[in-house]
């Protein structure tokens, strides 16, 4: 088959997916696995040939993601039952004083998103949005997008949150460079559309709290302390961060370097992580036995759905790569001039704003751009900012097809047209600002 053959059938591949998701409203799992059979019938594949394919694709990226999203959502789900997160902000606030209430929130959004999702982060921490906004009389955007931006961020930005983990598992990228590059992108692009970006809206937008918002929160026990939470949530980062420092500056053999190898490998850091959290968290706590067991089950129920479409992903990636496909592409790419970095983010942002989901978005762009990587013989740091870059991509231009959209209308009670100045220009400043972060450093580091 023609390279020309190859390059119509990935084409068309990416638009049926995008078809079938917008238009037929198929789940992106059942889209996805549809879209890598007809790939791989179409690119002349053996039928044979297409279910390896699939079932290597599958299981290469579920023996790393399924893990480390699983331990990742009980992590968060032990944050949310026992008012950790709420615990955060708060503290983050009485430290940094009402008048720098924007700060702390943005700072308590960046924390909180890293184990908890992002949707849940913003609903446990809303009221403490409401309660500023009735006691200053200001816009609930002037708080509520500092809050947002720094879930924003951290939910695309740093592991083990489901996106960067995915995405990093199909190209190859090491971890530590991604949550290095993704707090160093991260922070600049939180500063500018939170604190800064919200206190600019809210003098355009007056949002109140709605008529039809009723939030009631109750915890079982008393909150944890900020040091115990903080100490939680930074343990698998630090961990995975010794992993990686130690592969550059111990020589390989080195008896230290294999220690924290096996220490930083995220199911070893997360693990442990997961059973500090259900001991000071739960038992220690006053939780049951059976209560901490019924806490960690129902965490797996959201994140079934983000293993399922990461495992497609990798589906599609693979049937790519086995059919000639990815090779033609990357091949197409490569002639096309433009760095990795900057195909990685353009990529992802086609897909995002024309779909919506950002996971999607990622998990798409990663195996589109995985054989351009593979035919350059990428390595090392460049693809912690090709993992960035992605996720700045999937970030941008949040419109009326995609759910946070709709959650942020819903709990400011504006209007759609507020809500694209407002959450859709925030987002894409989280996107411009990381992206512009990455692609400087790739000048040093490419």
């Amino acid at each position: 088959m023609s390279d020309s053959t190859l390059i119509i059938v990935a084409l068309a591949g990416v638009c049926l997916l995008l078809f079938l998701v917008i238009r037929t409203k198929l789940h992106a799992f059942v889209a996805l696995m549809l879209v890598s059979l007809l790939v791989g019938i179409a690119a002349d594949m053996p039928l044979s040939g297409v279910l390896a394919s699939i079932q290597n694709g599958m299981g290469g990226t579920l023996g790393f993601v399924a893990v480390v999203v699983g331990l990742g959502a009980m992590l968060g789900r032990m944050l949310e039952v026992s008012g950790g997160a709420e615990r955060l902000a708060q503290s983050l606030i009485d430290k940094f004083g009402e008048n720098r209430a924007q700060w702390a929130l943005g700072i308590a959004g960046f924390i909180v998103a890293v184990p908890v999702f992002f949707d849940v982060g913003f609903i446990i921490l809303v009221p403490i949005i409401y309660g500023l906004a009735r006691k200053t009389g200001k816009s609930l955007l002037y708080y509520g997008i500092p809050l947002l931006a720094g879930l924003a961020v951290a939910h695309s930005f740093i592991p083990p949150t489901p996106g960067p983990i995915a995405v990093a598992n199909l190209i190859g990228a090491d971890l530590g460079w991604v949550i290095l590059f993704g707090v160093i992108a991260g922070i600049p692009a939180m500063i500018i559309a939170g604190p800064l970006f919200g206190k600019y809206i809210s003098e355009k937008i007056k949002a109140d709290i709605p008529e039809y918002i009723k939030v009631e929160q109750s915890y079982k026990h008393p909150l944890p302390s900020f040091r115990l939470v903080a100490g939680l949530v930074f343990t698998p980062i630090i961990l995975i961060l010794l992993n990686t420092v130690s592969g550059v500056l111990l020589d390989k053999g080195n008896g230290w370097r294999e220690f924290l190898t096996f220490l930083g490998h995220p199911f070893v850091a997360l693990t442990i992580t997961v059973l500090l959290a259900f001991y000071y968290l739960g038992s220690k706590r006053g939780y049951s036995r059976s209560e901490v067991q019924e806490i960690a089950t129902k965490a797996l129920e959201p994140a079934g759905i983000i293993i399922l479409v990461t495992g497609a992903g990798g589906v599609f990636k693979q049937v790519l790569i086995d059919s000639g496909v990815g090779q033609v592409i990357g091949d197409m790419m490569g002639n096309s001039g433009l760095p990795p970095i900057v195909l990685a983010f353009l990529i992802a942002s086609v897909v995002r704003v024309a779909q919506g989901s950002a996971t999607v978005a990622m998990v798409t762009s990663a195996g589109l751009i995985a054989p351009l990587i593979s035919s350059l013989g990428l390595e090392g740091p460049v693809l912690g900012l090709i993992v960035i870059a992605i996720a700045s991509g999937a970030t941008i231009l949040s419109h009326v097809n995609d759910s946070g959209f709709w959650l942020v209308n819903r709990y400011f009670g504006m209007d759609v047209k507020d809500t694209l100045k407002s959450w859709t220009v925030m987002e894409t400043l989280i996107a411009v600002v990381g992206f512009a972060v990455v692609f400087v450093l790739g000048l040093f580091i490419a």
